[in-house]
């Protein structure tokens, strides 16, 4: 490849990257402002990425195409294989279930789950359960902006008698994930949420090595 053909593969991949980073859709220009380009070299970017697939246009707005998903679907069993260890950890240091959930369309789709081995009793979440995207501490860490806290809460919702605690899963381009745990007790939030950011940094940083 040229040097020429490499920056503009680095530069498709920053456009793929600014739409997945971006709240549900982008503009032309919000765009060209995080990669620091001109409009033009945006639309310019955009043809092949929507060729194959992997972004669509309407109108003004930029979002994930569905070739973004079938890439996903490919990369879920190194997604769990790397998430196992990571979730191991945070179910025994927390004593809760831990869990990932990656965001199909509206609902989440739990795609690995962690149960603590010392506990009395704990919560059972299977694989493949889904629930509603904006519900409980999964959604409420979802609908935070990029710059937040990272983390949310809830108790009671979807599941009435548990308590929640959330936190994204940031820079995986093209696969919206949450890390979380549920437990039937009350937890620490502050002290679970800071846990739980920092074992989503562990696990992005695991995917991209």
């Amino acid at each position: 490849m040229t040097r020429e053909g490499s920056l503009t593969l680095d530069r498709g991949l920053a456009v793929l990257q600014a739409v997945a980073d971006a709240d549900g859709s982008a503009t032309i220009s919000e765009l060209a402002t995080a990669i620091g380009s001109s409009r033009a070299a945006v639309y310019r970017l955009l043809v092949p990425l929507a060729e194959r697939g992997l972004v669509w246009r309407e109108g003004s707005r930029v979002r994930l195409g569905s070739g973004v998903l079938r890439l996903a679907g490919q990369m879920l069993p190194q997604l769990r294989a790397v998430a196992r260890p990571v979730l191991h950890d945070l179910a025994e240091s927390v004593g809760a279930t831990a869990h990932l959930s990656v965001v199909e369309g509206e609902h989440v789709h739990v795609v690995a789950v962690a149960e603590p081995s010392w506990t009395t009793f704990h919560v059972a979440y299977r694989v493949g359960s889904r629930h509603p995207a904006a519900r409980g501490a999964v959604g409420k860490a979802l609908a935070q902006r990029p710059r937040g806290r990272g983390w949310a809460a809830v108790s009671g919702d979807p599941q009435r008698g548990t308590f929640s605690v959330a936190a994204t899963v940031r820079s995986i381009p093209g696969v919206r994930a949450v890390l979380g745990v549920v437990s039937l007790t009350a937890l620490d939030n502050a002290t679970v949420g800071s846990q739980l950011v920092e074992a989503a940094t562990t696990l992005a940083d695991a995917l991209r090595t």
